[in-house]
């Protein structure tokens, strides 16, 4: 671990301690949030980014550490591996690099060089590399058996191997790509006779660009045309400029034997280097497309599950639809499905008077707060006929992002929750539950499935899953969790925890009844100390007998806090309370070797206010009541809009029609913006001015600059 650890430092540019304190954590089988928030001491208080890093250059290394045992027996099997191989092999940790080393030796399916070889050609190859033979074609004669026919055959033979040799030498593949690196063209066409089923693809079919400068989400939607057969792509540097730096390598004056080495470079350059180098750089301008789209959808995934919650409040949830009608379902302040049933406000049936007087004794019967309404087809219509009602109270009405609503309503979670009810039904409790708890409601349903992503179906899914994952439990784990009303699968989330605890506690809950504290999760099935030391922090129980319950102060503090309570002659509950003791307390006084300044601090915001919801209060938000459709849109017209998406290349927004804007990232500032999740959120309220309108494409240009 040592030499890991001095290794990560050096990459992240964090001191040796830290790393190793760290990893010693991760190890022992500490979870990301719970380092992050309960070991600030040891690690130096590094954040969840910093960790789950050093997490990842560990595992990288791990893996180059176990590919190295597997080259250094295939080598010593072939009796190759000399003292100064070894140590060169044993002392790299560059995964290229690695593989550099392993190709001469590496075992290969019969090659052209290796049946030459077979032939008895290798001395002759030899022969040609010195470029000294003076009668080229009397010493290949030489060579002449029953598998070698002629001079011809001998020659041919001898420069295939000095092509591998070419190919396998560090020297030309490090050349090759640095060429890559600083001049490789990426180019694009569009397969002949392919298209008009390729139109999507249109900006793709005749494209070049340096690849250094290929954007992610150009390189990503250049891939999928090629994976649907519809594109041909290729990478490739200056072929003549690379034939001539591998030439200056190996070609040493002008006789026939520099001639047929000359002929054995250009035939290495252009059989074996350079596709071999083109796909590499594929890969890793692929790997690298992929950070960057993952990266995008992460930062979107968390701003979504972060989004304002309403609350515990109870809401009327609302699936529109035109023929179908509008599935109403009634919550009450804790998600509970109460009451169902569906209403036509719209045409065909336009059974406005009776939708009407259903829709306000619901709102009366079931003392509705809030509506919320999905944001699908008939989205405007109802949110409209919904805010003309007279209510006998003063209604908040709100229209929510019905993404990933159809998936979960379809999903084994759904049919667990609500068996007797069908897709419909759930989609519109789902709309309702996103507006009391989007966090809660979401974890439900597959991240990638969502809607904010950037090409999320074109990318490293392992990677993906497990980025979207880090985020999904990195939000659980800020915000926390109602121990006693949590369901299995925002309970799965909380660090520690996972699948089978979650259910455990849910089955322990309903035969027990509520959580008394935090103590109690002890007698959880299968809940051992370590599941209790990660996950008791990040689980709140509301109006538990002692206050820390329902704080982020962990229990194995609670002994601090009771200290610092008895020392200023009060209870803990009087010092969550009281400002002005709190005012008082000197915390340097309780330093120990275990609880240092950063825990101490962190106790005292949280006393300050305890439990407290990282996340905004929401906003109600209103669209243009004159645009309903596309065709509504002119340019040079500023509306009200909901950011619904952002990519690299910009943000979507949601302007309350069918199709959403592209503000391109040149739109958003005036000033060069090179990440737009830096200035603009997922559900950010924004104005922006219509620039132009695509009607057959149903694109829509706009801009956030106004002035």
């Amino acid at each position: 671990m040592e030499i890991f650890s001095k290794m990560i430092a050096t990459a992240l540019n964090i001191a040796v301690h830290q790393v190793k304190n760290t990893l010693t954590l991760l190890e022992s089988g500490a979870t990301i949030p719970f380092i992050s928030r309960y070991r600030k001491e040891a690690t130096g208080g590094l954040n969840e980014v910093q960790i789950a890093e050093i997490s990842e250059q560990n595992e990288k290394l791990c893996e180059i550490a176990k590919r190295k045992e597997t080259i250094l027996k295939t080598i010593e099997e072939q009796g190759k591996l000399t003292a100064e191989l070894k140590k060169r092999i044993e002392s790299c940790w560059n995964a290229t690099e690695l593989e550099d080393i392993y190709l001469p030796y590496k075992p290969k399916r019969k090659t052209r060089a290796e049946a030459a070889r077979q032939k008895g050609l290798e001395p002759l190859a030899t022969i040609l590399m010195m470029q000294r033979e003076n009668n080229l074609m009397a010493r290949a004669r030489t060579f002449i058996n029953k598998e070698v026919k002629d001079e011809e055959e001998a020659l041919k033979g001898a420069r295939d191997i000095i092509a591998e040799q070419v190919s396998e030498d560090e020297r030309s593949r490090n050349q090759l790509r640095n060429q890559f690196s600083r001049q490789a063209i990426i180019t694009s066409k569009v397969i002949k006779g392919k298209e008009e089923e390729a139109i999507k693809y249109k900006d793709y079919f005749d494209f070049s660009e340096p690849l250094k400068r290929c954007t992610s989400h150009r390189l990503l939607a250049i891939r999928r045309g090629e994976a649907e057969g519809l594109l041909k792509v290729s990478i490739s540097p200056d072929d003549e400029e690379c034939v001539e730096r591998l030439e200056r390598n190996y070609v040493r004056g002008n006789n026939e034997c520099s001639r047929q080495v000359q002929e054995a470079v250009h035939d290495a350059y252009k059989r074996l280097l350079k596709p071999s180098i083109e796909t590499e750089f594929a890969a890793l301008s692929k790997e690298k497309a992929d950070e960057e789209a993952i990266r995008v959808f992460a930062g979107n995934l968390r701003q979504l599950l972060l989004a304002p919650p309403l609350g515990q409040k109870r809401v009327m949830g609302i699936d529109p639809g035109y023929r179908t009608g509008c599935k109403v379902v009634c919550l009450d302040a804790q998600g509970n499905l109460l009451h169902n049933e569906t209403i036509y406000p719209h045409p065909p049936k336009s059974e406005h008077a009776l939708s009407s007087r259903k829709l306000t004794k619901l709102v009366e019967q079931y003392a509705i707060e809030a509506i919320a309404i999905g944001n699908g087809t008939a989205s405007r219509e109802t949110e409209a006929f919904v805010t003309n009602q007279r209510y006998d109270r003063k209604l908040q009405v709100f229209v929510v992002s019905e993404d990933g609503a159809s998936i979960y309503s379809a999903s084994k979670t759904a049919r667990e929750e609500f068996p007797e009810y069908d897709v419909t039904v759930r989609g519109a409790v789902s709309i309702g539950r996103r507006l009391m708890d989007p966090l809660a409601e979401l974890v439900k349903i597959e991240a990638k499935s969502i809607g904010v992503g950037q090409y999320q179906h074109d990318v490293d899914q392992t990677a993906l899953k497990k980025s979207l994952n880090q985020t999904v439990e990195s939000c659980v784990n800020l915000v926390g969790v109602n121990l006693n009303t949590a369901s299995k699968h925002l309970l799965t989330y909380v660090s520690g925890l996972g699948p089978t605890l979650a259910q455990n506690i849910v089955d322990y809950r309903t035969e027990n009844g509520p959580f008394a504290s935090r103590k109690e999760l002890m007698k959880v099935p299968r809940m051992g100390a370590k599941a209790f030391e990660q996950s008791a922090g990040f689980l709140r129980i509301p109006g538990a007998k002692n206050p820390l319950d329902n704080s982020a102060v962990h229990p194995e503090s609670y002994a601090v806090v009771e200290r610092i309570a008895k020392d200023m002659k009060c209870s803990v509950e009087e010092l969550i309370k009281n400002k002005e003791l709190r005012s008082k307390i000197d915390i340097k006084k309780y330093v120990t070797p275990t609880v240092g300044l950063p825990t101490l601090t962190d106790i005292m915001q949280e006393l300050e206010k305890p439990g407290r919801d990282p996340r905004q209060q929401i906003k109600v938000f209103e669209f243009d009541k004159n645009v309903k459709t596309i065709d509504d849109l002119k340019p040079g017209m500023v509306l009200p809009g909901i950011v619904t998406n952002i990519t690299n290349f910009g943000c979507f927004v949601d302007v309350g029609i069918k199709e959403n804007g592209l503000v391109h990232v040149s739109q958003i500032r005036r000033e060069f913006i090179s990440d737009p999740t830096t200035v603009v959120s997922i559900h950010e309220h924004v104005q922006v001015k219509v620039l132009s309108i695509d009607y057959e494409r149903k694109r829509i240009s706009m801009t956030m600059i106004l002035d």
